[in-house]
């Protein structure tokens, strides 16, 4: 059943990939049944070949050498706010995934804060540790980018880490300088954007605690970037992240020119991209190259920071008896039976909890309870089902949902809707025991098929297909 569930998903992604890129469809190279067999076992040798010298953290989704840099191991743990400073890029990368032509607002979240001093709110109000400056190209809006900074630091203190995205090449020893005084901890350049270039990379070292370069993998530069990685070492370079090249409207007019091989998942990523990562860490191991390596592969980016945003709006929104999934959804279970079933297990919740905190009855024939409840009820007379909701961040009210209101310390105010992703998925009798052991992590593996995209993180690294 749930070989025949999966088959079905996938069969939804290609269907909804190809749509998307209907008009160019034809002449994209995706892979084929075959090719994606050939790869999975290329794959599979590669990894193998590197069994103790590689790490392997968040799900098994993100494979790296050495430790990762402190903004990793903050966005893998869900604690990390992503502030796009600006939308506008002074270079024209043939891989970015958006046009970068306006200055715009500060964003996050789909939130704008056009006041340094309502992000910092923001960070403060839902307990981030780590914040980082995007864009766009920060640097093309200077003060703009240390007035977030400086600001941030200052409210919420020295143990915020604070990290910035830049193509480097409007980098000058004394925006340096301002940058390190506003409160930066980390600086990471996209070296891809300008040849690879180190000079302007050579200017931070020794002023910024941690230096990082972050690229994405492209497979033309594999040998570049293979005889880079010891010379960044050299150079006083921190970390070596490297990601995932990805399809989308914007760049496909660009990367179908080039001879690529195209994934179908919940988004369309290139084949030679991951596998030039994978060599790349391959060579890194087997030639003892002490600068960390990491991949930041779209699996991991689309599950866990997914998931960690859903997990951190949660809390404002979830009723006592809702629970959080791994996956971050609010999981709501409720059971109905007859008179004499409901009469029964009210009784044998009433015992369990006397104050109503874990379980609610918004109707004779209907009751909501939380995961721990399963052991005190006898539901072989009753329909269990679970529904699932997804706590959302908004700048204004849809009033179709439940909402909280939080209101910034500078009086503006931000909402968190739960909008509900599926509803009452029936557990039959049969699955429920396994359903209770997967709750209670005994057999996680038991997840009916229809409830695992909500229940799970799925783990590795993305199918070939």
């Amino acid at each position: 059943m749930a070989e025949m569930w999966m088959d079905h998903w996938r069969q939804k992604l290609i269907e909804s990939n190809l749509l998307e890129y209907q008009d160019i469809k034809d002449e994209l190279n995706w892979i084929d049944g075959h090719t994606a067999r050939e790869k999975a076992d290329e794959r599979a040798g590669l990894i193998a070949a590197m069994e103790h010298g590689l790490s392997w953290m968040f799900s098994q989704t993100k494979p790296h050498t050495g430790p990762l840099s402190p903004g990793c191991l903050l966005c893998g743990q869900g604690s990390w706010s992503c502030l796009f400073i600006n939308g506008k890029c002074n270079c024209r990368c043939f891989y970015c995934p958006t046009s970068q032509d306006d200055l715009s607002v500060p964003t996050t979240n789909r939130l704008t804060f056009e006041r340094a001093a309502d992000y910092s709110d923001y960070v403060r109000e839902f307990g981030f540790t780590g914040v980082s400056i995007s864009g766009g190209e920060p640097l093309l809006t200077l003060d703009r980018t240390l007035d977030n900074i400086r600001t941030v630091r200052q409210k919420n203190g020295d143990g915020l880490h604070i990290w910035m995205y830049t193509n480097g090449t409007l980098l000058d020893q004394d925006t340096v300088l301002k940058l390190k005084d506003a409160g930066l901890s980390e600086i990471r350049f996209d070296l891809g954007a300008w040849d690879y270039r180190l000079d302007k990379l050579r200017l931070a070292v020794g002023h910024i605690p941690v230096v990082t370069v972050e690229v994405p993998a492209v497979p033309e530069d594999r040998d570049t970037l293979a005889s880079l990685i010891p010379v960044l070492h050299d150079e006083g370079v921190n970390h070596l992240n490297l990601h995932q090249l990805r399809l989308t409207p914007h760049n496909s007019r660009f990367l179908k020119k080039r001879n690529y091989t195209f994934l179908h998942g919940e988004r369309v990523t290139v084949l030679e991209s991951e596998l030039t990562v994978l060599y790349l860490l391959n060579r890194a191991v087997r030639e003892g190259f002490r600068l960390p390596v990491n991949y930041c592969a779209f699996a991991y980016k689309n599950q866990h920071q997914r998931a960690a945003n859903r997990k951190r709006n949660a809390p404002f929104i979830m009723k006592p008896y809702e629970s959080l999934t791994e996956n971050g959804f609010i999981r709501s279970l409720s059971f109905k039976g007859d008179a004499h079933a409901m009469q029964r297990n009210t009784e044998q919740l009433m015992a369990a909890d006397s104050g109503r905190t874990l379980w609610q009855q918004p109707g004779p024939d209907r009751i909501l309870f939380h995961p721990s409840l399963l052991g005190h009820l006898d539901l072989t007379a009753c329909q269990v089902s679970v529904s699932y909701s997804e706590a959302m961040v908004s700048p204004a009210l849809s009033y179709f949902n439940p909402f909280k209101e939080i209101r910034l310390g500078s009086g503006k105010k931000i909402y968190v809707e739960k909008q509900s992703r599926k509803k009452d998925i029936v557990i039959d009798r049969e699955a429920l025991t396994l359903f209770h052991q997967a709750l209670t992590d005994q057999a996680p593996q038991a997840v009916p098929p229809e409830c695992l995209e909500y229940e799970r993180i799925r783990p590795g690294l993305t199918d070939y297909f």
